[in-house]
């Protein structure tokens, strides 16, 4: 085998490398003081919305939804799916109901990796109509590679990584697999 190869099939066995970031249980942790951190934040407020920016996001707000009702039963705590087009070069969105029902209230916009921030922006914009109380984000990990003027207010990990590097966020609900976090 010539050297040409071998570093080819080195780079190729490099790149497909999964490691292990976070586990179910790790997951479920971060999980737990993102809520906490959440009603400490917001201790004076009788209702808070959570934005769920699909599709692991929205499974993630579902999570912090149920933590939340367990930790402080007393507030309402309402779920909104944002579902944004990534691909468009303007802001093109869906939501389940209407942002409206955000108005005059605290959200927290809930996604599970924060690697740019453009998914971020797109779900801020789709409330720049809406008058809001305060809006804060929320992601399981934060890569801290923003191009966008985004950043997280609560996260489970923040993380540095090169550029090549990819985070991958499993959510049984939605992949069908334990819940893991990856780098690879």
């Amino acid at each position: 085998m010539n050297s040409f190869n071998k570093t080819r099939i080195e780079k190729a066995t490099m790149s497909s490398k999964k490691t292990l970031i976070l586990n179910k249980e790790q997951i479920h942790q971060k999980s737990k003081r993102i809520a906490y951190q959440i009603i400490e934040d917001n201790f004076d407020e009788s209702s808070i919305v959570l934005v769920g920016l699909a599709d692991r996001g929205y499974v993630f707000a579902e999570r912090l939804q149920k933590l939340l009702k367990e930790i402080a039963p007393e507030k309402n705590y309402e779920l909104i799916k944002v579902t944004v087009q990534k691909t468009k070069r303007s802001l093109e969105a869906i939501t389940d109901v209407p942002v409206e029902t955000a108005k005059n209230k605290v959200i927290i916009l809930i996604d599970d990796v924060l690697n740019s921030g453009r998914t971020l922006a797109y779900g801020l914009g789709v409330f720049l109509n809406v008058p809001l109380k305060r809006m804060r984000t929320a992601v399981l990990i934060d890569r801290s590679h923003h191009q966008f003027p985004v950043f997280s207010d609560y996260y489970g990990l923040k993380l540095s990584t090169i550029l090549k590097e990819h985070v991958e966020v499993v959510l049984e609900e939605f992949d069908k697999q334990e819940d893991a976090a990856y780098l690879s």
